[in-house]
């Protein structure tokens, strides 16, 4: 690219903070030109603390400025849809967190109204774009597990804090859409396909929300996938491809963080391999995909991707509300 894309942020949330804009900051594509909260004074000490040019006291004024290319949007979930679309009506891209939505029909509306502006819209599922998931599809491709037949993922953490926005329901909290939505996100990757019926139990939490939940997703021909996921326990990451001939597994399949990843491969033959990845920031390799994609690339997933999910997720939900019973996506 001649000019780097410059970037504003709306919200001054954690995973902004964290992961975002410094994963930006390392990249030579990208310039964090703005930032933008409710509370001025709170987006002028972000600013400041995060080497950021300029601060703004609403999210209209953020959009406004003609100084910007592209929107990050780690807003709360319920929040995803509007702000998206108003980025996009005023010309800028949008990498947006994930779950992109709340429902299939305003994931439909994003998508329609991105490609009406004619700009970019992306869902920010950074695992996908780590060198390790890339490394474990070409081996399936290859046949090294011989024929895929269980997908097995968890992700987990403790959340006691009730008033958080992950236990509140209308701001699409739950367990299924922050943490589960990566496992149903790596079935369908590594499936290569859309789970034909769906099955969910789930446990309630007091505000209304999943606060832990285990599905399985049918992908036909003999192929099924099970996972759990919760806000309730102690934290774990794990994934399991097995197959009729050994298995590949991705230790803290999501979340690894800046440190070497492994794919521990296991054969009946009781032959194994440890296979290692460098360190890699998977933030910034998913900004510059996505970056790639403003300068006329194609995306390395294609933002249909996430009507998929969000199928799948909204099937998930039905079947647990109706005690377990198979729902088709």
């Amino acid at each position: 690219m001649e000019n780097k894309i410059r970037w504003g942020i709306l919200s001054t949330a954690n995973i902004a903070r964290k992961a975002m804009i410094p994963a930006l900051q390392e990249s030579t594509l990208a310039e964090v030109t703005a930032v933008a909260s409710r509370d001025a004074g709170k987006a002028r000490t972000f600013a400041a603390e995060l080497g950021i040019p300029k601060a703004y006291g609403s999210y209209e004024a953020l959009l406004a400025d003609p100084e910007i290319d592209a929107i990050y949007n780690p807003l709360p979930n319920h929040l995803h849809k509007d702000w998206t679309i108003q980025a996009a009506e005023a010309g800028k891209h949008i990498l947006c967190e994930k779950p992109l939505a709340l429902s299939v029909e305003d994931v439909q509306a994003m998508i329609d109204d991105a490609v009406a502006n004619g700009v970019q819209l992306i869902e920010a599922f950074m695992y996908r774009h780590h060198p390790r998931i890339a490394a474990a599809r070409q081996m399936l491709h290859e046949g090294k597990i011989g024929e895929l037949k269980t997908i097995e993922t968890e992700f987990t953490f403790k959340l006691d804090n009730f008033s958080d926005i992950r236990y509140q329901p209308q701001m699409g909290g739950g367990a299924l859409l922050d943490v589960g939505c990566y496992c149903v996100s790596i079935s369908r990757l590594m499936a290569g396909r859309e789970p034909v019926a769906v099955q969910a139990r789930a446990h309630w939490a007091p505000t209304g929300v999943d606060d832990q939940l285990t599905g399985i997703l049918d992908f036909g021909d003999g192929l099924l996938a099970h996972f759990d996921c919760g806000i309730n326990q102690a934290g774990r990451q794990r994934g399991l491809l097995a197959g009729t001939e050994g298995t590949l597994e991705l230790p803290m399949t999501f979340n690894m963080g800046l440190v070497e990843t492994l794919i521990h491969e296991a054969h009946e033959t009781g032959a194994t391999r440890v296979h290692t990845y460098p360190p890699v920031n998977m933030y910034r390799l998913l900004a510059e995909d996505f970056m790639g994609a403003i300068a006329g690339e194609a995306p390395a997933f294609p933002i249909e991707d996430a009507l998929g999910n969000m199928r799948t997720l909204q099937a998930l939900l039905a079947s647990a509300r109706q005690n377990g019973q198979p729902v088709a996506p």
